[in-house]
């Protein structure tokens, strides 16, 4: 089994996931506060992968990349929300948070080694532009993003959001996974395809 610690951090209580292997560190988003937390662990974060370009996913990135001169991947399409400082202005949202540049993008692909850790890489936006997921079919569980909750999906009245988008990517790409698949999404507790595929209301 994948041996992974969860952190919540900032107001909107997001998931950071710390996945430690023999031989490197990598961290899944960046919320509020992770990067006080990687520090009380005495952990040096090898590579920040961040799911999409929502500021809470990415609020400490920047942070964490100074302390640990490690590598920040995310899709092409967050570059503009994750690199420009006045992104966020442009839409009227009275936030700036500090800028990350990517070290590399991620593409969609059905095997990307990260870590030493083999991903199948999923683009499914919706919520929002360039959401990744990254699902370990070695370990049987996929990183979400804010793709797919415990009785729940991403919401889709953010800018770049779109509905009908979001559903298609989840029933196309994420549904067809095994139902024992851990779901460790972005916020919430953690669920599994089968119980999203069997009660979600947002998928029946």
């Amino acid at each position: 089994m994948l041996h992974f610690q969860t952190f919540i951090g900032g107001i909107f209580e997001t998931n950071a996931y710390l996945v430690q292997t023999p031989g490197a560190n990598l961290l899944i988003d960046a919320p509020t506060g992770s990067s006080d937390w990687v520090a009380e662990l005495g952990v040096r974060v090898d590579l920040l992968l961040i799911t999409h370009g929502h500021i809470d996913h990415f609020d400490d990135a920047a942070k964490i990349k100074r302390v640990s001169n490690c590598q920040v991947a995310f899709h092409k399409d967050g570059i503009p929300m994750m690199t420009d400082p006045d992104f966020h202005k442009k839409l009227g949202l009275f936030i700036e948070p500090e800028p990350v540049q990517p070290d590399f993008v991620i593409e969609e692909s059905p095997r990307t080694e990260l870590c030493g850790i083999p991903f199948r890489v999923l683009l499914v936006p919706g919520h929002c532009p360039g959401s990744l997921c990254f699902y370990s079919v070695e370990h049987g569980l996929i990183f979400g993003g804010d793709v797919l909750f415990a009785g729940g999906i991403g919401r889709t009245d953010l800018p770049g959001g779109d509905h009908r988008l979001l559903i298609l990517g989840i029933r196309e790409k994420l549904l067809v996974l095994p139902d024992d698949t851990v779901v460790l999404p972005g916020h919430g507790p953690q669920t599994s395809i089968g119980r999203e595929r069997r009660t979600n209301p947002f998928l029946q």
